[in-house]
């Protein structure tokens, strides 16, 4: 028998293969649902034992929806999202620039009447209700013609991270590029497990968690997110919908746990005097950052030490250019070898994410405050790539594949660890590197790597063919991006 989450999701699943025949996409499905739930949600809280009073405007609330049937309700119902988009706090977060996209108004009532009003939500184990929706949003991310699950981070990666980062229950925790949330989900529960006092628990619900994201989409499904979840309230919500390279918001947090959109630059779209659309490069500059580059992840780099507090910790998943890319790239790993205690890299493995072929590494740091010689001593790297394949759908990465990373990161106990390579083990995948090696390295490069791998001897051992086919197309993807780059600048003298 499976288990109510899973319940819930396939009744919800079932019936947005209905509306498909309409043109609708999952993700428009997502959206529909995470408005009508918190209507539904709110409503219930009006009644016993809640009795609270409902943040959603009589006339504009569940009740309105349920009175009314045909056209009326369509329309209604696109009166509704207008007006509460207009509102301040969650309930203007949720219903931001809201549409409706469920033309016909009989399967619009068949969804408000016998799919959601059926279920009594609010009685629901938050786990149940938040299960239930993540399963919706990694099915929506699974869809790869809609493009959502570009930056869908996988559960079993993000869940390894929390783990050795270890965020406590005092603490704040921030994601600067949130998408759906997943980071400040994991993490919550991770405190969450602690035996917490009143003060505790309120500061983990109301203060712990803080997120940026810069599509409005995206941060809507964030918000429902963390309010299924039991996180936040219909007050302030915990995440700002705004570009967070914009400059420094001057709060600083314990910890940061962050994978930021893959892409290399920063862009914006402009009309030229010939009239024709064209994309210019956007260099950030900023004060507080050691170089100024249109490199997206080396801005979010940048941002991450900036946000942190002294002593604070980070693991910011980040794209192979940002551990090799000379010019700012190597100013910024100077000082962030200088400034920063960067312990531990994670090399990630190939097929784990939706964009396909994307090498991806998690770098883990600790700000720490001035001094005139280094924080780093030692990098540990983890290779979890060289001779690893997984695929998103026949074999993937599960959180047991990265037992042995966590094991040898000695969460609490950094001091501990001990390599297994050596010499007389040439196949262990940990090892670590002095400050002194990695300086000297042409352009601090820490792309690091001493495995055999074993595809370029043995061509039996040869990933499939369409894991080969992905990484040449990410490959061409690249070097595309980068002559772009180049015929941007040189078109501008």
């Amino acid at each position: 028998m499976s288990n109510p989450s899973q319940q819930i999701v396939q009744r919800l699943w079932n019936y947005c293969n209905v509306l498909r025949d309409d043109g609708l996409s999952y993700g428009d499905y997502v959206e529909q649902l995470t408005y009508l739930l918190f209507l539904k949600m709110a409503h219930e809280q009006t009644r016993p034992p809640y009795n609270r009073e409902s943040p959603v405007p009589k006339g504009y609330d569940w009740p309105s929806l349920l009175a009314k049937d045909g056209d009326a309700l369509e329309t209604h119902y696109r009166h509704v999202l207008e007006t509460l988009g207009k509102k301040k706090g969650l309930l203007g977060l949720v219903f931001q620039k809201a549409q409706n996209k469920i033309q016909d108004p009989a399967k619009l009532r068949r969804l408000i009447v016998e799919l959601l009003d059926r279920e009594d939500w609010m009685t629901l184990d938050a786990d149940v209700k938040g299960d239930a929706y993540e399963g919706l949003l990694e099915k929506n991310a699974q869809d790869t013609k809609s493009g959502a699950g570009q930056y869908f981070t996988p559960r079993s990666l993000i869940r390894a991270i929390v783990e050795v980062v270890a965020p406590q229950p005092e603490e704040t925790i921030c994601d600067p590029a949130c998408g759906t949330g997943g980071f400040l989900l994991a993490a919550h529960d991770f405190v969450a497990r602690n035996k917490l006092d009143r003060d505790q628990k309120k500061h983990l619900k109301k203060e712990a968690l803080h997120g940026w994201e810069i599509v409005p989409n995206t941060a809507r499904l964030c918000a429902m997110n963390l309010l299924l979840h039991g996180i936040g309230d219909e007050g302030t919500p915990p995440i700002r919908v705004e570009d967070s390279l914009n400059g420094d918001p001057g709060d600083r947090f314990h910890v940061i746990l962050t994978n930021p959109p893959f892409g290399k630059k920063s862009s914006v779209s402009i009309v030229n005097d010939e009239g024709e659309h064209e994309r210019q490069a956007l260099t950030i500059v900023r004060d507080d950052f050691w170089a100024t580059t249109s490199n997206k992840q080396l801005n979010f780099v940048q941002h991450v030490k900036t946000l942190l507090k002294v002593n604070g910790r980070a693991a910011v998943v980040v794209p192979d250019n940002v551990l090799f890319e000379g010019g700012a790239g190597e100013t910024i790993r100077r000082r962030l070898l200088h400034e920063c205690d960067v312990h531990t890299l994670l090399r990630l493995p190939t097929g784990i994410f939706y964009a396909q072929g994307v090498k991806a590494n998690v770098l883990f740091f600790e700000r720490k405050e001035a001094s005139a010689k280094p924080w780093t001593r030692k990098l540990w790297v983890y290779d979890l790539r060289t001779n690893q394949h997984f695929t998103l759908k026949t074999n993937p990465l599960k959180r047991e594949d990265l037992d042995e990373f966590v094991e040898c990161y000695k969460p609490g106990n950094r001091h501990a660890r001990k390599p297994t390579w050596s010499d007389k083990n040439p196949t262990g995948r940990w090892r670590d590197y002095s400050y002194e090696e990695l300086i000297q390295r042409d352009k601090v490069s820490l792309d690091l790597f001493w495995l055999k791998d074993e595809s370029l001897e043995d061509s039996a051992n040869l990933p499939a063919p369409d894991i080969i086919a992905g990484e040449i197309v990410e490959d061409l993807r690249t070097a595309l991006e980068q002559f772009e780059a180049i015929q941007t600048d040189l078109s501008r003298g």
